[in-house]
């Protein structure tokens, strides 16, 4: 089985197995192992799914469970006539920059159910940088970003979502909607450069 499938079964699938006639949304089709996974879903599940790729994927199902648009994911005003009103989860797994998600978590969120989730692919740096096996500039500057963002949204909503991470392969951010309200992000300040802090490391140098 590869990382990427298990990351799904054990991060996604699991979550939302016991949810009844689902709407899934997924951004991102690329070779289907997501959107197999989720077909499988919504045939135990009567669910239904609905896909989002800039390229043609047609032919990845034939299932009768599934509706493909062949749209970029930020083209809202035609993606939003083909799906339904209320979504119960919404899998992101396209253009992985931290303003593009950004926004896309901002669109999309209206459409959400409370209660439903939000899972956002490659959040973790660590596999590609410089001394690992997956090495990749592009990679590791993103999803570091990516990750440091999501942060920034949980820091202004932390009464309107749940947020949490798993490390498995390139990462998965797992955000849970509690309120219809989302606040624009919110810096998070930190005291590690602060006066105070410099002196704590200083009396650890010189007790060390």
């Amino acid at each position: 089985m590869s990382n990427y499938k298990y990351k799904i079964e054990t991060e996604i699938i699991s979550k939302i197995k016991n949810l009844q006639k689902p709407n899934i949304l997924e951004l991102g089709v690329k070779t289907g192992i997501s959107t197999n996974l989720f077909l499988n879903l919504c045939k135990s599940n009567h669910g239904k799914l609905f896909s989002v790729d800039i390229d043609d994927c047609s032919k990845v199902s034939s299932n009768k469970n599934w509706t493909f648009i062949k749209s970029r994911d930020d083209n809202f005003s035609k993606i939003f006539k083909l799906i339904p009103r209320k979504i119960d989860v919404i899998y992101i797994d396209t253009i992985h920059e931290a303003d593009h998600v950004e926004n896309i978590l901002y669109k999309y969120f209206k459409r959400l159910k409370i209660g439903g989730y939000i899972f956002i692919d490659d959040i973790s740096h660590l596999p590609y940088q410089k001394n690992k096996p997956r090495n990749n500039f592009y990679c590791e500057i993103n999803n570091q970003e990516t990750f440091y963002r999501l942060l920034e949204i949980f820091n202004a909503n932390q009464k309107n979502i749940d947020l949490s991470f798993s490390f498995i392969s390139s990462g998965t951010a797992i955000i849970k909607k509690k309120k219809n309200i989302i606040n624009l992000k919110e810096k998070i300040l930190s005291r590690k450069y602060s006066l105070k802090n410099n002196l704590k490391k200083i009396r650890n140098l010189v007790s060390f």
